[in-house]
């Protein structure tokens, strides 16, 4: 699993760790490991152009200490001193003994614009909203030249703690973090200025509990519900599914395509899609009593394509099961239904219903998705399951905030919210809790969207038939 933490436990880890490591060694560790990086990166580190943007903290001296082992192995390494005075000072020996120069800032861009490397030593971890306009100027000129941009610990320019990106900020090809990950290179939109994101260890010793964490294959096998000998249809779970109107009846073939593949042994479906839903899915149960008269279930599903059925979502949450809560039965609930209910809720928005629940505009979650998951969790006393280019789960007891490490972007299509649904109440009705059902359903869903998409466009229903690939992709 990979974990996060916040600035402040990072912080005093290093602290606690510097007082036992001789004075200038914890840096040592880091530019070695970022020298190694760049020159992976660069492949022939002999006669490259190489471009340090050196601010006036530890970052700086990272990218001095590193560009001095560069120079050693014959790269012309140049750094630019954001604020001469205060750059580091033993960094810019080394670099200087190794050969490596100074330029003038207004040789700066040039510069730049002919490197095979540039290094970005701006900022640190503690920077706060974007970067001042002589640095984002240098931002600007990196990315506009071809050299590849390589970040040290955290893209200047981001906010390390949330992910929030409120101004200019440098747009890295390969960022190396040092000692653990920073909730902003998991959480979009910093994530996004990361590019690919390389680990160096340096000794730290962080708590077992961080800020974010990401499940990987392993973390997801272990959760996966596996039948039995002793295993029958009832026994693992039955999940029903409220969805779907006359409007919109693919809204309920979708969602009990994703739930027919998550792992529980019957579907239920009540609804006025049931002829669409049998002609696709002739083994579900089809009722049309509603729910509260439709046959024992372990957890409900509702909402998706529901129209203005108010009375349908009520019902569903006066059952005492898991339920998940999709689409217009987000709109539907009553937040104080919500709040009260002693079974679990998992909550699935995208970033415009979270929104609307939260009444603030869409582009402010966007923005700050972090945040948002968070106040949604504690609102509505749910776990929240927030749908975008990160998908995010928290759960209202606190403890860290899961990420979504898989996934496509041909995954914002329509349907597919409706699939992930019956997928998380299947993993629901099976027993997970509710944070593990709706995180593990994300895995599944971005690894199935993958598959799908390969490199083209695929249809929702052509993500819920990769589900199947994704679940023995990930028990492999």
């Amino acid at each position: 699993m990979r974990t996060a933490y916040d600035v402040e436990t990072v912080r005093a880890a290093e602290r606690a760790l510097m007082a036992r490591l001789p004075e200038g060694a914890l840096m040592l560790r880091a530019a070695a490991g970022l020298a190694a990086a760049c020159a992976e990166l660069l492949g022939r580190v002999y006669g490259s152009r190489v471009v340090l943007l050196v601010g006036s903290g530890d970052n700086g001296g990272d990218a001095l200490y590193a560009g001095a082992r560069l120079a050693r192995r014959g790269a012309g390494v140049t750094a630019v001193l954001l604020s001469p005075e205060r750059a580091h000072a033993g960094g810019l020996d080394a670099l200087r003994r190794a050969g490596g120069s100074v330029a003038a800032d207004e040789a700066a861009e040039e510069l730049i614009g002919r490197a095979d490397l540039v290094v970005d030593g701006i900022v640190g971890i503690g920077g706060k909203g974007g970067l001042r306009p002589d640095a984002a100027r240098l931002a600007r000129a990196a990315e506009r030249s071809g050299a590849a941009v390589v970040a040290v610990d955290l893209p200047s320019g981001v906010e390390a703690g949330t992910g929030e990106v409120s101004g200019d900020a440098v747009r890295a090809d390969l960022t190396v973090t040092f000692g653990t990950y920073k909730p902003g290179l998991l959480v979009d939109p910093a994530r996004e200025y990361a590019g690919v994101v390389r680990l160096v260890d340096i000794g730290l010793e962080l708590p077992a509990e961080g800020e974010l964490e990401a499940l990987q294959h392993a973390d997801v096998a272990r959760l996966l519900p596996a039948p039995g000998a002793e295993s029958d249809k009832y026994r693992r779970g039955v999940v029903g599914i409220a969805a779907g109107s006359a409007r919109y009846p693919g809204a309920a073939v979708l969602a009990v395509s994703g739930a027919l593949r998550g792992g529980a042994g019957a579907v239920r479906y009540v609804g006025p899609a049931g002829e669409a839903v049998l002609a696709r899915f002739p083994e579900t149960l089809v009722s049309d009593a509603g729910p509260a008269k439709a046959g024992r279930v372990q957890a409900w599903v509702v909402g998706p394509g529901a129209g203005d059925d108010a009375r349908t979502v009520a019902e569903v949450l006066d059952a005492q099961v898991p339920v998940l809560l999709d689409a217009d039965g987000l709109r539907l609930a009553e937040r104080d239904t919500v709040r009260a209910r002693t079974a679990p809720t998992l909550m699935t928005p995208h970033a415009g219903e979270a929104a609307a629940l939260l009444g603030v505009r869409r582009e402010e979650v966007e923005g700050a998705r972090l945040a948002a998951v968070r106040e949604l969790a504690a609102v509505y006393r749910a776990t929240v399951l927030l749908k975008g280019s990160t998908t995010l789960v928290a759960d209202p007891a606190g403890g860290p905030v899961r990420v979504n490490p898989t996934g496509t972007p041909w995954l914002a299509t329509a349907g597919s919210g409706d699939v992930l649904s019956g997928l998380a109440g299947s993993l629901l009705a099976a027993g997970l809790r509710a944070p593990d059902a709706g995180s593990v359903a994300a895995y599944l869903h971005g690894l199935a969207g993958r598959f799908a998409a390969d490199g083209a466009p695929a249809g929702s229903h052509d993500v819920a038939a990769h589900i199947p690939d994704a679940w023995r992709n990930v028990n492999g």
